[in-house]
């Protein structure tokens, strides 16, 4: 047997016993769960529904860790700023913490008002649409997951509910205007992440990398954007993180947020300052100055998302346990700290197994990071979030993140395009010119450089005068280089079909296991 061949079939091995170990992991966790369950409410006449719908909690909770978590991480990972350890590593603590310290004891179990838990009078029917809800949204989260495609936890549930509700008691029971408002969200997130990470980015860029001393620029911008930064994060945690621990007006929290950037600013000043001698007077010397924020707003970012999506999986499951327990089951419910625990728990496992693969996808798959890029992605994802809570604009943070990392890249694309014309125009002036080779080594030193390096260049070209040239075949050599991408395309078609299906495809599903679970049970 060939060397090669042989070191084939060891790869392949190695991957597929990493693969087993994931699933028996997760497996592991799901049965702990069940043999908790069973044995906490082995009293209960229909203890085994209640042991099922642990079961299909605690899988939700799997695939909310393996999705939507990376959103949260993936900018840190993909600039360097994180390793991918690094980054389970705080999001599953972080995570965990935000689920169990700040989830709350009460939640809406029937997510945005989607359904009307009246129009439901059976308990038992209540239960088999949360159970089906809750496996519609899980399996198509699994599915979303293997596909690479990182989609919205929320919108998810928000399907199955739908499906599973329509499923029980037909169209009517579905609140059309709030669906109405999360179809606009799949296109008001995006836009609005997108195009502030892009005017962020951008700058960034005018005040700091298209300065001939970048460092010295960074020494008076860096200190006051990482102020800001601190502003929307500490406004943003006290708006949506511990919202369920201390209730805090806007006003109130936009002042804590002020009071949080000055201090951050008297201390990140000098320590910009004392960091500064020791950088190299470019772009990877700012970006160094970045590195600890983006730590930080990782863990920010994964606290408040703890905090708030934990309820996908154990809200539907709060509500069984519920009505199975107490009789009830009605808007709102009481989450046992138990409950509360499988899901952090859960979300925690799920991230750590099965996460890494959406972290690359969001981190490197879809454009080139740096820590300035990342920082802008997790700037903008907090200030989404505080302007659409206070329009109550109903939106995703994972459509958010997301279309900030395509606004940052196809802002990339458009300064690299304008660039590459600037240039083809120069040049094109001073055809006819001899001097071939300095020009051609100016022009393959212009094509290898960074962004931000072109416009010093540009001037040197400029500076040539008469004696620049270019010929017919590095005109269109020119031209090709403007239409190189730098964002991927595949990865943006094959994220917005996922988002645009998550709803539908999620409620599909739903019916069919409402139905499946109805005639299981029904004598």
């Amino acid at each position: 047997m060939k060397i090669t061949e042989y070191l084939k079939i060891e790869s392949a091995a190695d991957l597929s016993r990493s693969e087993v170990g994931r699933l028996g992991t997760a497996v592991i966790f799901i049965v702990a769960v069940m043999v908790y369950t069973g044995t906490k409410f082995a009293h209960i006449e229909q203890s085994y529904l209640l042991i099922a719908a642990a079961v299909i909690g605690a899988y939700m909770a799997l695939n909310i860790g393996a999705n939507d978590v990376a959103n949260n991480v993936g900018p840190a990972v993909g600039s360097f700023a994180l390793t991918l350890t690094g980054a389970i590593m705080i999001a599953a603590i972080f995570e965990a913490a935000g689920a169990i310290i700040a989830g709350g004891d009460v939640v809406q179990t029937v997510k945005k008002g989607i359904i009307d838990p009246a129009d439901i009078n059976d308990p038992d029917t209540f239960v088999w649409v949360m159970m089906g809800a809750l496996l519609g949204a899980a399996i198509w989260l699994n599915l979303a997951t293997w596909l690479g495609a990182p989609v919205s936890t929320t919108h998810s549930i928000v399907g199955g509910v739908m499906g599973a509700g329509i499923a029980a008691a037909g169209w009517d029971i579905v609140n059309w205007d709030s669906m109405g408002k999360i179809a606009l969200s799949w296109v008001v997130s995006p836009l609005t992440g997108g195009l502030i990470a892009a005017l962020t980015l951008y700058m960034l860029k005018r005040l700091v990398f298209f300065k001939r001393d970048p460092l010295q620029a960074a020494q008076t911008v860096v200190p006051v954007m990482i102020a800001f930064m601190s502003w929307a994060f500490t406004t943003y945690i006290f708006l949506k993180g511990i919202k369920k621990l201390v209730a805090v007006s806007f006003p109130s929290a936009v002042l804590y947020g002020l009071i949080a950037a000055v201090l951050t600013w008297l201390v990140v000043a000098p320590m910009v300052r004392r960091a500064v001698p020791n950088l190299t007077g470019d772009r990877n010397g700012v970006n160094k100055l970045f590195t600890v924020p983006l730590i930080f707003a990782a863990a920010l970012l994964s606290f408040a998302h703890g905090a708030n999506d934990v309820a996908n999986a154990v809200g539907p499951l709060a509500g069984i346990v519920d009505v199975l327990t107490e009789g009830d089951g009605g808007a709102k419910v009481s989450i046992p700290l138990w409950v509360m625990g499988i899901g952090a728990l859960g979300i925690s496992v799920g991230l750590a197994l099965f996460g890494p693969k959406l972290i690359r996808t969001v981190g490197s798959e879809i454009t080139e990071l740096d820590r300035s890029r990342a920082f802008c992605i997790a700037l903008s994802a907090a200030i989404t979030v505080i302007i659409a809570s206070q329009l109550g604009m109903p939106i995703s943070s994972t459509h958010v993140a997301l279309g900030a990392v395509f606004g940052v890249g196809f802002l990339r694309e458009f300064l690299e395009q304008r660039m590459h014309r600037v240039v083809e125009n120069v040049l094109a002036e001073h055809q006819g010119d001899p001097h071939f080779d300095e020009v051609e080594k100016v022009l393959r030193d212009f094509e290898n450089a960074q962004p931000e390096a072109k416009s010093e260049m540009l001037d040197r070209i400029k500076s040539m005068g008469a004696e620049a040239v270019i010929t017919k075949a590095q005109r269109n050599e020119l031209r090709s280089a403007l239409k190189r991408q730098l964002v991927k395309r595949s990865s943006l078609f094959k994220i917005v079909s996922a988002w645009i299906i998550t709803v539908p495809v999620a409620a599909f599903m739903a019916a069919l296991f409402f139905f499946a679970l109805r005639g299981m049970m029904l004598p």
